[in-house]
Order: C-alpha cells, then sequence, then structure tokens
C-alpha cells in the first residue's frame, strides 16, 4: 500500500528524475550497441517505461514494458540486459536522493520508500519475463 509521503515522492521524481534515467539508459545501451539510433531509440523507449512505472500507471507500463522487450530482442540483447538497466538507474537514484535531500531526513525517506516499492515492482515484473 502506498502512503502518503510515497504518493509525493513519486510526484517530485516525476519532475526530476526523467534525465537522470535517460542518461543512464542511454549510456547503458551505448556500452552494449554503440551510439547511434538504436541506443537512442532503446534509451527512450526504457525512459517512457520507468515514466509509467513511477506514475503508477500499469496499463501503459505492462504495454511498454512488452514494446522493450521485443525492441531490445530484435536489437541483439538479451533481456537480462534490461534488469542490470534498471538496477543502475536505481542505484544512481538512490545516490541522488541521498545527496541532494541529506538534510531533509523526511524527504530523504519518502524517496527511498518510492524507489524501494519501484524496485520492488521491477523485480516482480522481471520474475515474469
Amino acid at each position: 500500500m502506498r502512503t502518503a509521503d510515497s504518493a509525493e515522492a513519486r510526484r517530485g521524481l516525476l519532475e526530476w528524475a526523467e534525465p537522470v534515467i535517460y542518461d543512464r539508459l542511454r549510456d547503458a545501451y551505448q556500452r552494449r550497441l554503440g551510439a547511434g539510433a538504436e541506443s537512442i531509440g532503446l534509451a527512450r523507449l526504457h525512459c517512457r517505461v520507468w515514466r509509467a512505472l513511477i506514475a503508477g500507471d500499469e496499463k501503459n507500463y505492462e504495454g511498454l514494458r512488452a514494446q522493450l522487450i521485443v525492441a531490445v530482442t530484435r536489437g541483439g540483447l538479451e533481456v537480462a540486459c534490461l534488469g542490470r538497466g534498471d538496477a543502475q538507474t536505481m542505484a544512481e537514484l538512490l545516490d541522488i536522493v541521498a545527496a541532494r535531500f541529506q538534510r531533509s531526513g523526511r524527504q530523504a525517506s519518502s524517496y527511498r520508500l518510492a524507489l524501494y516499492e519501484l524496485a520492488e515492482r521491477l523485480v516482480a515484473r522481471d520474475a515474469f519475463t
């Protein structure tokens, strides 16, 4: 169950996290595929998956995740790379929360809670992929 603090933190994530998420995912895809349109396209699609996840838009999340799996396999990558990219992205977001909100324990706790909830959803989905 979501708490009010977690829901507020999710709204905050929707405001500031997207560029961080995109940069982390773009870098991950470029390490695998090199710089180019394919890496950028996969990063954009994967970023949209994250946006739906953060927003709690289950239907859109499921559909985008399915599109991403198809696109990744077409690109010659294994589906497991999605989990690695998600884990690296989550670690980056947690680092930012720790640094940016270190003086506000309540805000930092709210963001950590929201990120842990998102991680649980990512892991649960990946278990059935």
